[in-house]
């Protein structure tokens, strides 16, 4: 197997655990009233964990390996690379605060709408954006379009998204029509 595929397998678990994950985070650390202080408390403990992954572990990196190695702190670098946390940071808050505003019964809606809905906007953003070392704003549309799978693999995603939650919707009604077992056992030894 090659190495990405392993980063790209590793990414894939990862996020696609993080939603329930902090779902069930925030709402254990919940003293059971109504409020959102435990979905704060949710956000303190994804930054911890940033925090450790983000801060501490690159810097003991450079610290076991003798510097720094080919890194070369521009100002480019610094502030888009931020910016990409804040970005990851922001998802993460809005995950926490989906998770806690929705019912119950729409809260298997949140990661396959987001996971739709993320490569669509990477890629349209990647379609115009084309950084350089001279311009980190450098905005035009492609010189050569990627072609009808692109157009395909956005419309598949929305379909994607779609049939889960409509799945979901349809699973939720058959459940509300058919009575339990034992209601209907009941029933039945009433006549």
């Amino acid at each position: 197997m090659r190495l990405w595929l392993a980063f790209v397998i590793g990414a894939g678990l990862c996020w696609g655990t993080y939603v329930p994950l902090i779902a069930f985070g925030g709402k254990s650390l919940s003293d059971g009233s109504p409020g959102i202080a435990n979905r704060f408390a949710a956000i303190l403990c994804v930054g911890g964990a940033y925090f450790v992954l983000g801060v501490l572990f690159p810097l003991a990196w450079f610290f076991f390996n003798g510097g720094t190695g080919n890194t070369r702190f521009s100002f480019n670098g610094v502030l888009f690379s931020s910016l990409a946390g804040a970005a990851g940071a922001l998802g993460a808050i809005c995950v926490v605060f989906a998770t806690s505003f929705a019912e119950v019964k729409d809260r298997i809606y949140i990661a396959p709408l987001i996971f739709a809905l993320a490569p669509v906007i990477n890629v349209l953003v990647s379609l115009v954006w084309h950084p350089t070392s001279e311009s980190a704003f450098h905005f035009s549309l492609p010189a050569e379009w990627p072609g009808w799978k692109l157009l395909v693999g956005i419309l598949l995603a929305g379909i994607g998204a779609g049939l889960v939650l409509y799945a979901k919707e349809e699973a939720e009604s058959k459940a509300v029509k058919t009575p339990p077992a034992r209601a209907t056992a009941e029933r039945s030894s009433a006549s």
